[in-house]
């Protein structure tokens, strides 16, 4: 069960949520649980310990769910001569994602690195071969 609720994401929105719109909010914070739980599988541990604040995982699950909600259609532009849609291409894979400083709130780090091995250093009067 996620930790945010309907009416988070209602409030978020600045309006109260149509009656068949409750179910599919409530089936994707479950999805952004699901997708939180992926990289932080000791979520729930780390909420009931206090290691991440409730008040964190509330904001970026609701928030994931309200820009679906605002744009579930995935439009990115419209024109209106010779009628033009351009959509988003996340929005044929779901669209329900967190964004890069929602991980960083939540503690998940990421980036780049190389991992290298430390060999001996040779002194200079060795032969290299």
């Amino acid at each position: 069960m996620a930790v945010a609720t309907p009416q988070d994401v209602a409030l978020r929105l600045g309006r109260e949520l149509a009656e068949a719109e409750v179910t599919q909010v409530q089936v994707l914070l479950a999805d952004a649980e699901t997708l939180i739980q992926t990289r932080i599988p000791d979520l729930h541990t780390r909420l009931a310990t206090g290691r991440l604040a409730e008040d964190v995982v509330v904001l970026v699950e609701a928030a994931a769910v309200a820009r679906v909600l605002r744009n579930p259609a995935g439009i990115r532009s419209q024109s209106a001569e010779a009628y033009s849609v351009d959509y988003d291409t996340r929005a044929a894979s779901g669209f329900l994602e967190l964004r890069p400083d929602e991980w960083r709130m939540l503690g998940v780090r990421s980036g780049l690195f190389t991992v290298a091995p430390v060999l001996p250093r040779r002194a200079a009067w060795e032969v290299p071969w």
